[in-house]
């Protein structure tokens, strides 16, 4: 006798997925979430730094940088199954994964950053 499985609601189902992401999102986030931090740090304190600074370019340089570079590390980082036992290999869509991580990443950290950061060290 059998038991049937339990079946999960789809909180718990969630909770599931997030504690456990699969690898290769889990290193496309991690790649561009650490690219966009350390760059986007180096962009405010040159704004904080350098008073009356026109910083409009420079945040859409950081952008696409951010997506350009993140999209390369990911793919170079990121080794997607092939199915074959144990044999893994990069693919076109490791880097396409990490431009579909790198895109709200890089706006999310802009945000914290000149948005809730920047007013906290004095910059109005």
């Amino acid at each position: 006798m059998t038991e049937e499985p339990r079946e999960v609601g789809y909180f718990e189902a969630q909770w599931r997925k997030l504690r456990n992401p699969p690898p290769p999102v889990f290193r496309a986030v991690l790649a561009n979430l650490a690219l966009a931090v350390v760059v986007g740090l180096l962009l405010l304190a040159y704004d904080l730094l350098v008073p009356g600074a026109e910083i409009a370019p420079l945040i859409a340089v950081y952008v696409v940088f951010v997506i350009v570079v993140g999209s390369v590390l990911t793919y170079l980082w990121v080794e997607l199954p092939t199915g074959a036992s144990g044999e893994k290999r990069r693919s076109a869509w490791a880097g396409v994964l990490g431009l579909f991580a790198a895109i709200p990443i890089v706006y999310l950290v802009l945000v914290v950053l000149f948005q809730i950061v920047a007013p906290l060290l004095g910059r109005a």
